[in-house]
């Protein structure tokens, strides 16, 4: 079975949501909104010992919501940088804001790392959704909101390129049991033959200021491509199994073939020519930076493996919000 160039556990749920009122309404920026009320909700539902890490990761999401909500507010805070105490990726598919009863709502949750463990989907996460739908505290249930207007219409795990059910019609199939590995599986990692990639479409913003000086500050719309193998590796220190998360310990998983064959994207990346820059600044106050597309001289094969698996992980500040994911065009 191929293999991703930097391998790494990796649970990924395709969730549908069916509305079951005449209107609900998301927020701009979903996934914020959507992290605090699942974690709350998982918070709640934990023992007090358990919660604690909860409780202390969604504390500035609390004081980000009083701020905004605060009447006559005029200088907001930056967004906060804080994530589930669990490796999690919230993304949003692209759609519109507001659904009429049964429509559907589609989004993507992924457990990466020691936390791609199915049990934590099916003991936290399915629960705290599933009351999410029919809650009725008015911290939550609101006119025209979602929560407490829905119903988990079906879930799939990806298998490959193939997504297989686990919640169907409602129903959940507790003989399935998806390993985290076989995200990968038949899956080649290579560029495609007779086909040239040039532009890097953000699909969400990003923001790169670990691995580009000044990235989220600078009035200077900065180059992203460039980056990107060196903040996979990033990335990927944080995902690795053991003890050792750090750049060094993503390397030492590596053979000799594939730590020079990453030392040559490393390379590649570096001399490659931007040729028009569409980037434009995230919205005030949400996460992430930039946004948009630019378009390079042609992209080297030996670059692609690690630009798919980097759009898949994810890189970049606030990752859990769906932040630092592209494709590639």
């Amino acid at each position: 079975m191929p293999t991703s160039p930097i391998p790494f556990s990796l649970l990924r749920y395709l969730i549908v949501w069916k509305a079951n009122s005449s209107l609900v309404s998301l927020s701009r920026y979903f996934p914020i909104e959507l992290s605090f009320v699942l974690g709350t909700i998982i918070a709640n539902r934990l023992a007090t010992h358990e919660a604690g890490p909860w409780h202390k990761a969604l504390a500035p999401l609390a004081e980000y919501y009083a701020e905004i909500s605060a009447k006559n507010q005029k200088v907001m805070k930056p967004f906060p940088a804080t994530a589930w105490p669990i490796e999690t990726v919230l993304l949003p598919y692209p759609s519109k804001r507001a659904f009429g009863k049964d429509e559907l709502i589609l989004w993507e949750l992924k457990l990466l790392g020691e936390s791609a463990d199915h049990g934590l989907f099916l003991e936290l996460i399915l629960p705290a959704m599933e009351e999410a739908g029919y809650t009725a505290d008015t911290q939550w249930n609101r006119p025209n909101r979602l929560w407490g207007h829905f119903e988990i219409n079906a879930v799939y795990v990806a298998k490959g390129e193939r997504w297989e059910p686990l919640v169907t019609d409602g129903r959940l199939d507790l003989r399935y049991r998806p390993t985290p590995i076989q995200w990968a599986e038949g899956l080649t990692f290579t560029a495609p033959e007779r086909r040239t990639f040039r532009s890097l479409n953000w699909l969400t913003t990003v923001d790169l200021s670990e691995n580009i000086g000044s990235f989220h500050s600078s009035n200077k719309t900065p180059e992203t491509l460039h980056v990107i193998p060196d903040a996979l590796i990033t990335r990927a220190s944080r995902l690795i199994p053991g003890r050792h998360k750090s750049r060094e310990g993503v390397m030492a998983i590596l053979n000799a073939e594939e730590q020079a064959s990453l030392q040559r994207a490393l390379e590649e990346s570096a001399r490659l020519q931007l040729l028009h820059n569409n980037l434009q600044p995230a919205p005030a106050n949400w996460p992430g930076a930039w946004s948009g597309t630019q378009t390079y001289a042609p992209i080297p094969a030996a670059l692609i493996p690690y630009l798919e698996l980097a759009s898949i992980l994810h890189i970049g500040k606030h990752t859990h919000f769906g932040c630092g994911t592209f494709k590639l065009s």
